[in-house]
């Protein structure tokens, strides 16, 4: 670790043009595709090492060759885009959970945020909060996308760490999410809108969004600015994920931060999952050094003004990931296969809730021909529903959130900002104090996000 003003040493970066010898980057394999399968410039990467063939890295993906023809032959006119909401993809390549539902992942260590709150050291206070927002970055490297919400779905979360958590789709165009979780020792609330161009055979994703986190017995309240992402391999070879760069935590009561560097994948696989950097003072000071990895584990220990570890100090442990299942099929931590079930579900779940999707649960079943199906259904509907309610000059209005008005600026443009308004909490405390409410298997309660002209998502 060196002096506050310096960041770590970065690793090698992304090549722009692949030739046919192997080259090796971090432990990764790169060969020209063009002369094997007939598409010049792609990489086929394995992130993981090894002396594979090209081609058979290539076959490693999970596409068919005739799939991947005519998928690459409609994503070619895409390069340089956003394609966020502007391509209809095919099932293939997602898993069975929501945008929203990912949302709720970084609450899988939500402990750390409750230590944080009984922390009286403010410095640690941040090494506690900046570890649970890193922690999500293990779930995170899942290569399976998630399904975009239809507009007015909802996510809702409880049974853990004593968290009530709801999320809502907010707006389609561009694709917008908006969450709130609280429980006795903090308030962490969102407004998501992902940017991404697309590459190719990659895609570059943009966090654009405002996460604020309140810690209930200190009042303190943070800013958290995330990195961009990388997704590589879309098509051609093993899709791996990369998130090089800064993650900014400003404490915006005191003027204290934490900077953590991701190190991108470089040579000889300097760099690949680790985080270093530094918890701050106002007078930007180091006062706490932290290191890692998002995928293992982040420590942390006290520093003098050179960044250098005190003398008499050593590394505390501060997280380590959960045990995994083996061999998942699409990665998932037991936690992700707990959001995904109906034991975090509460008593009368809105039929606006992600789980009861009729694709989602399709795939989640392996029936990937209904999934399509239902996919293409919902879509439809969805544009059914807009034509319906531009056509008598109506505008779609979330329930459980209020746009502000503010616009606040982040390093990939100005974001809309959402904010949480309370009829959620008012409606569950109805709810939960009520005997005279029916219980229904939630099962078998029929996916209904629609709005306009419906009264029964009123």
């Amino acid at each position: 670790m060196g002096s506050k003003d310096e960041k770590p040493a970065a690793g090698g970066g992304f090549f722009s043009s692949i030739t046919a010898s192997v080259r090796g980057w971090g432990s990764a394999v790169h060969k020209s595709v063009n002369g094997l399968l007939g598409y010049e410039g792609l990489e086929v990467i394995n992130p993981e090492g090894g002396t594979d063939d090209a081609e058979a890295e290539a076959e490693r993906g999970r596409w068919k060759q005739e799939d991947r023809d005519g998928y690459w032959k409609m994503m070619q006119n895409y390069i340089g885009s956003d394609v966020t909401s502007m391509v209809t993809l095919p099932v293939i390549i997602f898993e069975p959970m929501t945008m929203l539902q990912k949302m709720a992942e970084i609450m899988e260590y939500s402990y750390l945020l409750d230590m944080a709150d009984e922390c009286e050291d403010p410095y640690m206070r941040l090494v506690y909060t900046s570890s649970w927002a890193i922690s999500v970055y293990y779930a995170y490297q899942r290569t399976w996308k998630p399904f975009n919400p239809i507009l007015g779905e909802t996510y809702e979360m409880v049974n853990h760490g004593g968290i009530t958590f709801i999320a809502e789709q907010v707006s389609h165009h561009p694709p917008m999410g908006a969450a709130h979780a609280e429980n006795e020792h903090f308030i962490y609330d969102i407004t998501s809108k992902l940017r991404t161009k697309f590459l190719g055979n990659s895609v570059e994703v943009y966090p654009v969004g405002r996460t604020r986190l309140t810690l209930k017995k200190s009042g303190v309240v943070v800013d958290l600015v995330p990195p961009p992402t990388k997704v590589n391999n879309l098509i051609f070879g093993r899709t791996w994920v990369d998130s090089p760069g800064e993650m900014v935590m400003t404490n915006l009561t005191t003027g204290d931060k934490v900077v953590l560097y991701f190190q991108p994948c470089g040579w000889f696989g300097a760099g690949r999952y680790e985080v270093d950097g530094y918890v701050y003072d106002a007078a930007e000071e180091p006062k706490i050094l932290m290191t890692g990895k998002w995928n293992e584990s982040l420590s942390c220990q006290p520093c003098d003004q050179e960044g250098e570890p005190l003398t008499g100090t050593e590394l505390k442990e501060v997280w380590r990931v959960a045990a995994t299942p083996d061999n998942d099929k699409y990665q998932y931590t037991y936690f992700a296969h707990k959001i995904n079930s109906f034991d975090t579900a509460p008593k009368k779940l809105l039929a606006s809730d992600s789980r009861l999707r009729p694709d989602r649960y399709a795939l989640e079943k392996g029936d990937m021909s209904k999934s399509g199906a239902e996919k293409s259904s919902l879509e439809e509907r969805q544009r059914a529903e807009k034509r319906n309610r531009e056509a008598n000059g109506h505008q779609f209005t979330p329930r459980w959130f209020n746009l502000t008005g503010e616009i606040t600026p982040t390093p990939w443009g100005d974001l809309e900002v959402y904010e949480y308004n309370g009829k959620y909490t008012e409606q569950r405390a109805m709810i939960d104090n009520s005997d005279s409410i029916e219980e229904v298997d939630i099962k078998s309660i029929e996916f209904n996000p629609w709005q306009y002209g419906n009264v029964s998502t009123k």
